[in-house]
Order: C-alpha cells, then structure tokens, then sequence
C-alpha cells in the first residue's frame, strides 16, 4: 500500500449498500475535518440545500449527516471556530441513532456510528496524512479495489489484538485467520475475526474435513451450542468435496447456498452438532436440493479472489443490503501485508478504527 503523505481528507462511508466492499470512500481537498465542516455551514447558512450539498461533495447520500446542516438553518447555529467547539455542537444537533459515545472526534478525525433500523452504519472523517502515521489501522480502510495484494513473507506475524482461536489445534506451522464481515438483525458491526493455529491457508481444506470443530458459542433463540465454529465455516466445511486440496471450491458452493441466516432450523440440524465430515457433508447436500436459492440473490455478482496464501469473497447476499465479505489469511501472507493484515482484524472487531484498544470474545 501506499503510504500518504498529501493534505487533505478521508471521508469512508460503512455501509453494506455501498458495493463489494460495503464502503465508499472519498477524497476530499480541505486540511482539517473542521474546515470541511465550516465550508458546509457557510453553504447551509446562504440558504443551500443541505442534503444535496452533502450528496455532492460525498458522493451520495450519507444517513443523518445532513442533520447537522439543516440545524444550522432552522437554529442559526454560530460557525464553529475550533475543532472543539464543532465537536460541542455535532453532540448536541447530529442525528445518530444511540448514545452520544456514538460520536466521537479529536482534532483530526471524526468517527460516528448510527444505525437505519435495518443495519449499522459507520462514517468517517480523517486527514489523509494519519495514513501513514497509522496503516496498521488505517490500511484496509481506504482499500479502494476489492482484490488485495498477493505475496507471501516469511511468516512470524503476531496481531497486536487478541484474536479468539477456532480448534481443535492443528499440528502444521504458522496460523490461519478468518474474517467475516456479516450482518444479521441490524449488528453489522457486531462480528469477531478468529484464528485457526497451527495450520495455514494451503492445508486448511484438509484439516477442516479431519476435525471435529471447537472453538466458541453459537446461540439461536435463548439456545446455546458450545464447541463449534461461526455457521459460515461450518456451511464451507460441509461443502468441500473429499478430495478438494483448497477452498476455493467450497467457497464457490457457498455462493450458491440459500442464505446464511438460520430461517430454517430444520436446514441446519446437521449442523447443531457437527462429528463427521462425512455424514455432514451428505447431509447439507441433501438440504441444498431442497431449498433453492433466495430469489433477490444474485450469485453471478459475487467476487472471489483465491491465492495460495490468501482467499477472499465479495459474496452478494441481496439486491438491497448488497454484499458481505469474507477474508482467509494466514502468517505468509500477513508478514509480507502486516499494515493490511492488521487493520483487516482491526475493521472487524470494532466500528471505531482509532480507538485506543478492543475486546473480542
């Protein structure tokens, strides 16, 4: 990645309506967050139309940032002269859907998170030179293409975060991380990266089809099943083919499986208690024939990128909340991306990529 050392403003838009990435990013010309601000409140206070203003200048619209424009006309709010007093008044006239933790800003970013009533939203403001100062947040952030670089180091990565383990521990080198950025009942934000050690990406078909899957809690209406893996890796674990040395395949299968949402408790009763590879894998097979799948899905949308050390896919889960993504990675490929690699796990864990620290569990 390329590292800026320009002027000017990131403005990053999170928002699964936003294209394979789920984001929209922007550059912007002002020096400060505060000098974008004014420039907005000099429009809202001749009289311009504030959402409109704000869809030009962000490339769309931008939910409930305009709120704070439209105050400055109704309330006749004084221009904000420092960073300080502009933080002041978003806290008391920007429409956020939660708490006022919810906005958060210093003297050169600003991060708000809110919500639609369907899913979670996240924007941000930042000057573009805290890209170098801080990649090893900022990296996946501004990651404009969906396909990320090739490569492989020679491994040794540590995340500076702890990243909760998927098991049983394998008996190889290195690790392999998991990414899903999902979404179900509006916590899109809500997601935990997990790391599968002692196997690495090129040996993960193998191992996933010989265990017996450990790891964390699944929960669905009060119920708990301990000892398992997230319901995606337990679909692409089923779906792999006995002989496949890769996923890549399997990943392809989940593109075309009905939903990844348990609708339909009957459709995943193989999977409440994973044992053997085999009797699941004939089991979810028998499921797939019987429930096509979703007719707003369109898997022909879907963009998977498969490398020996890296795997993602842009899987596209509707025509209205567009896409999820899901990133495999393991310590080769991280060693030669550490900035990438650890802002990936950073993005996943918490909404508030520059905050001081994260829980995951």
């Amino acid at each position: 990645m390329q590292l800026e050392n320009e002027s000017g403003l990131y403005f990053v838009y999170r928002t699964h309506y936003e294209g394979p990435l789920s984001k929209r990013i922007k550059r912007l010309p002002d020096g400060t967050v505060l000098s974008w601000f004014q420039r907005g409140w000099r429009v809202a206070a001749e009289g311009g139309d504030p959402r409109a203003w704000v869809e030009e200048e962000l490339g769309g619209n931008v939910y409930g940032l305009a709120s704070i424009f439209q105050a400055v006309q109704e309330e006749h709010l004084p221009l904000p002269k420092t960073w300080q007093q502009l933080r002041s008044q978003l806290a008391d006239h920007l429409y956020v859907e939660g708490d006022e933790d919810n906005i958060r800003m210093d003297q050169r970013s600003l991060r708000v998170k809110t919500d639609d009533d369907e899913v979670d939203l996240a924007y941000y403001f930042f000057e573009a030179n805290l890209v170098r100062e801080r990649p090893d947040r900022l990296a996946y952030l501004i990651q404009e293409g969906w396909a990320l670089p090739e490569g492989m180091g020679s491994g040794g990565f540590q995340p500076v975060m702890s990243v909760p383990s998927l098991g049983p521990i394998g008996t190889g080198d290195g690790a392999c991380y998991c990414v899903l950025l999902i979404f179900s009942d509006s916590d899109s934000f809500d997601t935990v990266p997990h790391v599968f050690p002692g196997v690495r990406l090129p040996e993960l078909a193998a191992y996933m089809r010989a265990v017996t899957p450990q790891g964390v809690e699944r929960r669905y209406e009060g119920d708990v099943w301990e000892d398992t893996w997230p319901l995606e890796l337990l679909v692409l674990r089923t779906l792999l083919e006995p002989e496949e040395d890769n996923l890549h395949g399997a990943l392809e299968r989940c593109n075309l499986w009905p939903a990844f949402a348990i609708e339909q408790p009957s459709l995943y009763k193989a999977l409440d208690d994973p044992s053997d590879y085999p009797t699941d894998h004939r089991a979810i097979l028998e499921f797939r024939e019987r429930f096509p799948a979703k007719m707003d899905r369109d898997p022909a949308a879907t963009l998977i990128q498969y490398t020996p050390h890296m795997a993602q896919m842009c899987i596209h889960m509707s025509s209205y909340f567009g896409y999820q993504q899901w990133f495999f990675f393991d310590d080769l490929w991280a060693s030669a991306h550490p900035d990438l690699a650890q802002s990936l796990l950073w993005y996943a864990s918490t909404w508030d990529i520059l905050q001081d620290s994260v829980t995951v569990y």
